[in-house]
Parts: structure tokens; C-alpha cells; sequence
């Protein structure tokens, strides 16, 4: 008998984390799926050749609460077991998204008994625009039957997951409620939230937050500059005292609330069935050079101030309190759909966390994102959204994943032990976004790389990539549509160049093959080398020097004189 693979698992890296799948790492080239796909299994048998010719290896979908407990203590897993078979048959793994008491905000995916019992499970309530109480769709966090109807049956998915796919690791990961918050108002004003917030800071949290100042997020400490100097070892302190009079003391009031529900359901998950879990956030704008969206539609949950973004979320700002709260939920994970990639990067890297990006851009402009995400953040993979809906046609993910497919491994040996060896980057097209960076630069071992778009006589387009440094002092470049140039960083060096430039393809186990020897044109003489465009511009110039992008792959190896005499 072969002995049983691991559990999915996440293992410490150098900088950050791994996930490990059947005992290896793995890269997460993902993609989330509409809301009701996954509601019936008859459905979502349509979409499993499509998902395979976009190179997907993962796919994201929802486990609702209503569906698999429509009665209190019945449950029903007959459509998600077939959802696993066909996912398993087809080669994908699984993310589930567990809608529970939360989705979006709201208890909308709760099932008809707890939604049809406000007795049982009050609302929330928020002021409306005119100032007026108003009952939302949303329950209340803090009441003990809420969370345990949740905790009971996510235990029992988990515990399910464990007998039906414990053996062959279908399902990789499970994320927790989604988006979880208070919208259009920094918190719930129900009677059991006034008598809440009028009483004592739980004392162990504050104590936390102040014996941890230093570690704390960047963004927390900048909204709480006073709350290092509280006066935490006596008397019990009220939430404004700890946190001032106002939203944003609102805000962290909802986090300790939504966090402590959080606890409570993953920990009933994970004592079933030890897979990484994980909460999605929708983001708040932790500064207005955040934003990379034009005008938002009214309707559209966005914004710098609570109940703009959903208030009490795992934001940067509210980040440390959800770490301590719920030990057992392992990262957060943003969605980024009109905040600056990078900048939420950054914010979700907090502690060496692992990045994941459940939820993003599906155009080119999200897809280009990913290169640096993974390069630079070291992300275990990112997941567009609605990836089922767009034609094949206009999906970029053929190209970019079927990329990273074939260079994986080589990604997950720099991510892992070397991290300081990976440059990503990318370049949008003409009046695409307001970013007018013409050029990255970083140093990997000796030599400092400028990278910019590749050149053509015409118009220059788009273009995304990542160099990796190899161990033998080789470079590894992937993607297309740029000129990457070596300089010494040695002080008394007089000359850089590329001593020797080859295109190369892996094979089916990941290992590189040499295709031909590059020079003369094709890098510019050894001054640089030019990884193309699909279809360089040539603008009517007769000679044809600019070869067109082939395998997207190359390796480098620069050198550099050093002065004499």
C-alpha cells in the first residue's frame, strides 16, 4: 500500500510561506469562479474544458450555507461531492469559499431558518443616509447561537472534506465567511452593540496591542499614535478611552467582534480537518494614493472611511487584532480590484504572512499584476474573479499561465530559499493607467538590471515578466515586451555586457532546454537582451531586427571588466 500523502499545508520559507500539496510546493495558478457555479453540479460541468485551456491549475468556488443545511441539522453534500469528482477528474484543485453567516457584508447565504429568526439571530442595524435605523440583511456577530449554527456547520464540511478527500487532496484550502464587515456605517447600532460598546476594551486584546507596539502594522500605529501610552496594567479602560470617540474606534470595535466569530467557526473547522484556512478582505483605502480606479459606481464598497470599505474587516489597520483573535486562520488574503496592487501587497506581506490574491482583475491590466505579486511578494498564487464568464478569446490567462507553468519550479526554488533573487515586473499599454514608470530597477547578486520596454519603431505596448538569478550566476528571464540591461555594481568596474544569451523552453517535468543562441539584433550586439513583444511595431521600417516573442523564455549570463592599470 502507498503510504498517504500529507494534508495541504503551509511551510515556512526564508521570507514567507509555501503551500505544500502532496508533499511539494505548490503554485496556486488560479482562477474564481461566479457565485452559483458551483451551486449545482450538472452546471458546473460545463466549464471544466474551458477552465483547462486557460492553463488554470486551481479553481475557487462557494460552499453555501443554505444549500448544505437548508434545515437545522440536515445535511445535504450530494452536489459538491460531484463538483469534487469532476474537479479531480479533470486535474484541477480546489479552493472552497465557505459562505456562511457572511458573504459580501450580509447573512444573505445563511439558511431560510436563521434569516427568518431575528429572535434567535438579531440584525444588525446601521443609521441610513438620512439618519434613520434601519435592519440590514447582515446578523449580528457577537450572539452565541450565531456563531455556533456557523461553527457547527462548517465543522461539519470540514469533517465531511476530511472523509470524502482526505486521501486524494482535491480541495487545497478553505477560505472563512468572505468579506465580512458593516456596511454604510462604522458599526452596528443595535441595543446589544450600544450596551457592548459602552462597556470595557476586552483587556487581554489591549494588553496585546501594547505589549506588541512595535510589530504592530504600520497602519494601526499611525491611526492609534496614543495608544502605546495607555495605562493598560490596572483599571479597565471603555473602547473610547483606548480607542478615541469616533468611527475609527467603531471600526476596531466590529474588528474584535468579527474576528472572535471567526475564531470560533475556524476552530471548529480546523479540529476537523487541519487544511490551511484563510479570510478574504475587501479592502479599505488605507490612503487616497491607493485608489487605481477612475469614477466608482454608487453601490460600489470602496473608500478610505468605515462603512465606505466594510467596517471592522481585516484592513491593514485592523490586521493585528484578527491574528491575535483567530489564532487558527493562518492569512488574509485581499481581493484587489480598485486599489494599487502593490500597495496592498505590501500592507498583506505583514509579519512574512503568505500573500494570496483570491480576488482580482480579470483584464490584462489584473493579469500583468501577477508577475510582481509573485516575484516580489512572494504570493502562493492570485485568482481572478469571474473567470468563468469571459470568453476564451479575451481571457489573458492562456499566455501568462501557461508561463509560470512552465518556469514553476524554478519560482518556487527562488520564493522558497532565495527571495532576494526574483524581479517582477510589468508595463501597461498607452492611457491604460496614470503609472508612467519607464523602467525597474533592482539588484540580483552582482549586477543591477534596468528593465524597460522593449524597443520598436512604432507604438510600444504592453509587457510583463520576471527574471530569476540562478545559483551558477545564470539569469532566468521570462515574459515579454522588455529589454532587461546588466550593470556591475562593482565600484571599479569599466564595462557590463551579456556574455552569452540563449532562448530555452522546459519539459514536461520542468527542465530547461536550450532552443538557439541569441545575438547580433537580437541583443543589440550583447549591450542588452530584449525579451519581445508577440508582434513588434515596425512601424513601415524595412529591416526586420526585432524578432517576435517565441517561447517567452531565456537565460543570461552577464559580465563585467574590471579597470586596469
Amino acid at each position: 500500500m502507498a503510504p498517504q500523502k500529507p494534508l495541504p499545508h503551509l511551510r515556512k520559507t526564508v521570507r514567507s510561506s509555501q503551500l505544500i500539496v502532496d508533499g511539494e510546493p505548490f503554485l496556486m495558478l488560479a482562477g474564481e469562479l461566479h457565485n452559483s457555479t458551483f451551486s449545482n453540479a450538472q452546471y458546473a460541468s460545463e466549464i471544466w474544458p474551458s477552465m483547462k485551456a486557460r492553463n488554470i491549475n486551481t479553481l475557487l468556488g462557494p460552499v453555501t450555507w443554505e444549500l448544505i443545511e437548508p434545515t437545522e441539522g440536515e445535511f445535504n453534500f450530494t452536489e459538491l461531492d460531484q463538483i469534487i469528482l469532476d474537479a479531480r477528474k479533470h486535474g484541477f484543485r480546489l479552493v472552497l469559499l465557505w459562505f456562511g453567516m457572511y458573504k459580501n457584508a450580509l447573512s444573505s447565504y445563511a439558511p431560510q431558518w436563521v434569516r427568518c429568526d431575528p429572535e434567535r439571530f438579531p440584525r444588525i442595524c446601521i443609521h441610513d443616509a438620512a439618519g434613520e435605523l434601519k435592519v440590514t440583511e447582515a446578523i449580528q456577530p457577537y450572539g452565541v447561537e450565531a456563531q455556533q449554527a456557523d461553527a457547527k456547520a462548517f465543522a461539519q464540511l470540514m469533517r465531511h472534506l476530511k472523509e470524502f478527500d482526505g486521501v486524494d487532496n482535491t480541495v487545497i484550502m478553505v477560505q472563512v465567511e468572505n468579506e465580512i464587515g458593516v456596511m454604510w456605517d462604522a458599526r452596528d447600532r443595535s441595543t446589544t452593540a450600544e450596551k457592548l460598546i459602552r462597556g470595557e476594551a476586552p483587556m487581554r486584546l489591549l494588553k496585546h496591542l501594547q505589549s506588541s507596539w512595535d510589530d504592530l502594522h504600520p497602519y494601526f500605529r499611525a491611526k492609534f499614535p496614543d495608544f502605546q501610552h495607555l495605562n493598560t496594567a490596572s483599571e479597565p479602560l471603555s473602547w473610547t478611552e483606548a480607542f478615541g470617540d469616533g468611527e475609527w474606534r467603531d471600526d476596531i470595535f466590529m474588528a474584535d467582534a468579527f474576528s472572535r466569530f471567526v475564531h470560533t467557526v475556524a476552530a471548529a473547522g480546523r479540529a476537523e480537518y487541519d487544511i490551511p484556512l484563510y479570510v478574504n478582505v475587501a479592502l479599505c483605502s488605507e490612503d487616497s494614493s491607493w485608489v487605481d480606479f477612475g469614477e466608482i459606481p454608487a453601490g460600489v464598497p470602496e473608500g478610505e472611511r468605515p462603512g465606505q470599505f466594510p467596517s471592522g474587516g481585516p484592513v491593514g489597520h485592523s490586521l493585528d487584532i484578527y491574528v491575535h483573535n483567530a489564532p487558527d486562520i493562518q492569512f488574509y488574503a485581499p481581493d484587489i480590484y480598485l486599489q494599487r496592487y502593490e500597495s496592498v501587497a505590501k500592507c498583506f506581506a505583514h509579519k512574512h504572512m503568505p500573500l494570496f490574491i483570491p480576488e482580482q482583475r480579470r483584464d490584462g491590466y489584473g493579469v500583468r499584476r501577477i508577475w510582481p505579486a509573485l516575484a516580489e511578494y512572494l504570493a502562493i498564487g492570485c485568482s481572478p474573479f469571474g473567470i468563468d464568464s469571459l470568453p476564451l478569446e479575451e481571457c489573458h490567462l492562456p499566455l501568462h499561465y501557461g508561463l509560470l507553468s512552465k518556469a514553476r519550479k524554478f519560482i518556487l526554488d527562488a520564493q522558497a530559499n532565495r527571495p532576494d533573487d526574483l524581479f517582477g515586473f510589468y508595463f501597461d499599454n498607452a492611457g491604460e493607467s496614470d503609472d508612467s514608470k519607464q523602467s525597474w530597477v533592482k539588484v540580483l547578486g552582482e549586477f543591477e538590471i534596468t528593465v524597460e520596454r522593449a524597443f520598436v519603431f512604432g507604438k510600444p505596448v504592453e509587457a510583463a515578466g520576471m527574471i530569476i538569478r540562478q545559483v551558477d550566476g545564470t539569469y532566468l528571464l521570462l515574459g515579454y515586451g522588455y529589454q532587461a540591461t546588466f550593470k556591475s555594481t562593482s565600484s571599479t568596474s569599466c564595462f557590463s555586457g551579456i556574455l552569452m544569451a540563449e532562448e530555452m523552453d522546459t519539459d514536461e517535468q520542468g527542465n530547461l532546454l536550450k532552443i538557439r543562441t541569441l545575438n547580433g539584433d537580437e541583443t543589440s550586439h550583447h549591450k542588452l537582451i530584449t525579451m519581445p513583444s508577440q508582434k513588434p511595431d515596425y512601424d513601415g521600417f524595412p529591416i526586420p531586427f526585432l524578432v517576435p516573442a517565441r517561447t517567452m523564455i531565456a537565460s543570461c549570463r552577464p559580465y563585467s571588466l574590471e579597470q586596469s592599470g
